[in-house]
């Protein structure tokens, strides 16, 4: 039989503990190595664009709400509760904001007690006019006052009623003015509505230019902060040129059904000269487009989940370092031109 020192003893169980926890460190750090989500793929994108001839040209332009309205009191008082903020969706006769309406209410009390005071002696009078005891001129005269009664009633349900702020149109809030506690007076806004179910984008055009742009001419603008690409409609064409920078302003409608454009949003906007309005593909960089083992071609593209997918394409001619992709892409795609190389199928991506 072996027989140990105490002091051995003591050694030996303090190694045994030291080695169990050494052991369950390094099982916690496997685990956790294989428990931690992979981090996204940086890369670079961009959206697929239409392959325009040489001489189409590119502005910068900005979004501008389709039209704005102003929402103002009819009155002066004390605002009371404001009831939307900047941004909110409102529809037709949304409450918008109230005022005190204690003066307001006292004011109908007092039409209201004139009323049936005027209704009272109107009866009392009718029934003397009935028998033929009262004179034409005092009839008459009841009638005036019921009538003024009346008149008074009504203006004073009137004010009360605009102590109520409601929305004449549909929209987005785009600026509240006043807050609550604030005096707002006649004809101040409290809040501006926008109506973005379709927009603008304003387009300053040099004055040498402008003769090449007309109501008509096709248009294709990208908005990045909404990561959106867009046919523009009709044009609105100014006539001043401003003073200072010799350029006209112009105005491309855009339909807005998603209400993703908003106004203040920067805009590419490419114009299409008349002699070049056929597109002829998609336009990518060169170093976009791979090629599979196979021999055929492919892009990758971001999904609305921010994951990577192989798209594969057909190319037309080189437009410098661009290349037209006749198949395989839809204008406003995006896709991968830097990064790519560390892709697969799949893969989460942040650009």
């Amino acid at each position: 039989m072996l027989h140990l020192h105490p002091n051995q003893i003591i050694q030996l169980m303090k190694k045994g503990v030291l080695g169990l926890l050494a052991i369950l460190m390094v099982c916690s750090c496997g685990e956790k190595k294989e428990s931690g989500a992979k981090a996204p793929t940086r890369v670079k994108t961009q959206l697929v664009s239409p392959a325009l001839s040489d001489n189409a040209k590119t502005y910068v332009g900005i979004v501008e709400e389709h039209e704005g309205t102003a929402v103002s009191f009819t009155s002066m008082g004390v605002v009371k509760r404001v009831l939307v903020n900047e941004g909110q969706a409102v529809g037709r006769g949304q409450l918008i904001a109230e005022m005190d309406d204690t003066q307001a209410r006292n004011l109908l009390s007092g039409a209201e007690a004139q009323m049936s005071q005027a209704n009272d002696a109107f009866e009392r009078y009718k029934m003397l006019h009935d028998a033929g005891s009262l004179p034409e001129v005092q009839w008459v005269e009841i009638q005036s006052k019921v009538a003024q009664a009346k008149s008074q009633l009504e203006v004073a349900k009137k004010n009360l009623a605009d102590c109520r702020l409601t929305a004449p149109v549909g929209g987005i809030i785009g600026k509240k003015l006043v807050g609550a506690g604030e005096t707002a007076l006649p004809s101040q806004a409290v809040v501006t509505i926008l109506d973005i179910s379709s927009v603008k984008v304003k387009v300053a055009i040099p004055e040498a230019e402008i003769s090449g742009i007309n109501p008509s001419t096709a248009s294709t603008i990208t908005v990045e902060a909404a990561q959106a690409m867009v046919r523009g409609g009709h044009i609105e064409k100014g006539i001043q040129a401003d003073a200072l920078t010799h350029t006209y302003d112009v105005r491309i409608n855009v339909e807005n059904g998603n209400r993703k454009l908003l106004p203040g949003m920067v805009a590419s906007v490419k114009f299409i000269a008349e002699s070049s309005q056929s597109i002829t593909g998609k336009l990518l960089p060169v170093t976009a487009v791979q090629k599979d083992a196979d021999g055929s071609l492919f892009v990758w593209t971001v999904a609305a989940d921010s994951t990577a997918h192989r798209e594969k394409v057909s190319i037309g001619a080189n437009q410098g370092n661009h290349v037209a992709i006749t198949d395989g892409l839809n204008i406003g795609q995006r896709i991968v031109t830097e990064g790519y190389q560390k892709l697969s199928e799949g893969t989460k991506v942040v650009y």
